[in-house]
């Protein structure tokens, strides 16, 4: 008598493989679920403080994720190969509209839910986040004053230090155009990392090249929509985080003793890649 056809020893491998990892790593193992979901601890008896804790603490995530895209991509065009780049920097905008629809939650918020918990958060304020301040170093918003907030945090101080004087992301854009032959000014390529970027007329007259001609310069092109994508995102969630904060307590001052409103309006006004839109009125 024939006996029957048994199953050949690499398919019981992986069935056996397979059991072996749903026994040994779950989905909350996996994503360290137990640690993660017991960080929110409301410090009052307000029903939104969990909210407020929640929308924060995925903001964090979500520009720990922008952060590595970032630097990632960052490598990728000094090392003159965007290509790479193009999905990195495509993914730090789709993270943008994210942190940016948080607001749309956080909007929910009353003035008088805020201030049934506003006392709990002490001097507490985002003006200290050095994710977002790292982010904004990255793309280019330099300023030595802003490092002072971190000096109680070492590592976070040090870190910072560090990325205020590397060249930002558009830095190593300037320099790719340079290289591939669209000749910038000395004092343009190498400068100090530390101060913001000043516009300039020979920068936007290289991108200019660029947007007139994206078949020979299809690299570049694709770069700059790239950085303006970012760059509109970016704009986009300030102007959310503005709205909603005036929302929420209008023109008094915010927790940690930021200006509030007033402050988040005048950074609407900050440009990270200014040529990039200057070039737009110009062809």
């Amino acid at each position: 008598m024939t006996e029957p056809a048994r199953p050949s020893p690499a398919a019981v491998s992986v069935e056996d493989q397979a059991i072996h990892w749903d026994a040994d790593l779950s989905y909350a193992t996996y994503l360290q679920l137990q640690p993660l979901l017991s960080l929110q601890q409301p410090r009052s008896e307000a029903h939104d403080e969990l909210m407020f804790i929640i929308v924060h603490q995925a903001s964090e995530l979500w520009m720990k994720l922008a952060i590595a895209e970032l630097a990632a991509a960052m490598i990728e065009i000094g090392r003159g190969n965007p290509g790479p780049a193009f999905k990195m920097l495509a993914r730090v905008s789709r993270i943008q509209v994210q942190l940016t629809e948080s607001w749309a939650v956080l909007s929910t918020l009353t003035p008088a839910d805020y201030s049934a918990f506003r006392g709990s958060l002490g001097q507490s304020s985002g003006f200290q986040s050095p994710q977002y301040r790292q982010l904004e170093f990255m793309l280019g918003n330099k300023n030595p004053a802003l490092i002072r907030a971190h000096q109680q945090n070492p590592a976070a101080y040090a870190l910072l230090e560090r990325v205020l004087h590397e060249p930002s992301v558009y830095d190593l854009s300037l320099r790719l155009l340079h290289t591939s032959g669209l000749k910038l000014p000395t004092d343009v390529i190498e400068r100090n990392f530390s101060i913001p970027y000043s516009a300039r007329p020979e920068v936007e007259a290289a991108w200019a090249e660029v947007y007139r001609d994206p078949q020979a310069h299809w690299d570049l092109y694709e770069l700059a929509e790239k950085l303006v994508d970012v760059e509109h995102q970016f704009q986009t969630w300030r102007f959310s985080h503005m709205k909603t904060v005036e929302r929420i307590i209008g023109h008094k001052r915010g927790t940690g003793g930021s200006s509030g409103v007033s402050y988040l309006v005048r950074a609407l006004d900050l440009r990270f890649f200014p040529e990039l839109w200057t070039v737009r009125t110009r062809l």
